[in-house]
């Protein structure tokens, strides 16, 4: 199967325009053949949601965005992946308000084959979202694509959570993301302005060839003088990267992978062959 992917990565503030803009992006996407749409983090809130009750009021309306990709889905015969959303949900027990970074595997049906509650928080999302349930393990799905495992940014410099994925079968994970050039700190640009450009794209190809996976990633996009990184790509073993979204700004690329190379890279590196062995070796003990 050589499903095309698509990788939209609208930027401008505010949850209306932004969702204006992504619906055009999708709907481009499916006139050229894409088989998947893939958007960036928090694509609706510009980035972290606060304390802020407009904000937060917002983000207990998230099903209607919900339901507008639902529909968008199928009226575009196109699986979707709504980079995420911030759900604010409350707690039917204790009544205690919970912020989740929430993303969706979308079917062109429009049915909801994944959900997947960011676990890995970036430091200063920390102040505002709290951490997805960590009472089970990631969890792999099956897609019209095949079986595909969802993450969220930070969760890429993990590949523990690649592991879990790939050990149920994953074939595709796909990872939106607010990534930023200034996430490096003060000090990790004095060494290289590049740094978080550098680090995305080693990330990438490696979490692919390390798991015989497709790895989708789709990052948000703006002016690189103000700190977005860009680097949306598609990586697979034995290619690297297949395909990207060029330069740190707005864009779209088509990219079309033919997943008969991740049988092919399984054959040689025997990666999931290995995760499989009852007498496996590595595991973390505390």
């Amino acid at each position: 199967m050589t499903p095309p992917t698509c990788s939209g990565v609208p930027r401008t503030p505010g949850p209306n325009t932004t969702s204006e803009q992504a619906t055009t992006y999708i709907q481009k996407a499916s006139q050229a053949g894409a088989d998947l749409a893939v958007l960036p983090e928090f694509h609706l809130a510009d980035f972290h949601p606060t304390h802020d009750t407009t904000t937060r009021q917002r983000c207990k309306n998230y099903s209607t965005h919900l339901t507008s990709y639902r529909t968008l889905a199928k009226e575009c015969n196109i699986n979707i992946v709504p980079g995420s959303i911030a759900e604010l949900h409350t707690d039917p027990t204790t009544g205690e308000e919970k912020l989740l970074n929430v993303t969706y595997f979308i079917d062109n049906t429009g049915e909801i084959r994944g959900r997947y509650e960011k676990r890995t928080l970036w430091i200063p999302e920390r102040q505002f979202v709290d951490r997805g349930a960590t009472d089970s393990g990631h969890v792999a799905f099956d897609t019209p694509l095949g079986k595909v495992g969802l993450l969220i940014c930070w969760d890429l410099a993990f590949p523990e959570a690649f592991r879990e994925l790939v050990m149920q079968g994953a074939k595709m994970i796909i990872v939106p993301a607010y990534w930023k050039l200034d996430d490096a700190g003060e000090v990790g640009r004095r060494w290289n302005a590049e740094s978080e450009r550098v680090f995305v794209d080693a990330a990438v190809v490696s979490r692919a060839f390390e798991n015989t996976a497709a790895v989708v990633f789709c990052n948000v996009g703006g002016r690189e003088e103000e700190g977005y990184a860009g680097a949306s790509q598609v990586a697979v073993p034995f290619l690297g990267c297949v395909g990207r979204v060029e330069g740190s700004g707005e864009g779209m690329s088509v990219v079309e992978v033919d997943m008969g190379v991740l049988d092919e890279a399984e054959g040689v590196y025997r990666v999931r062959e290995d995760l499989g062995r009852e007498d496996w070796h590595y595991g973390y003990k505390r």
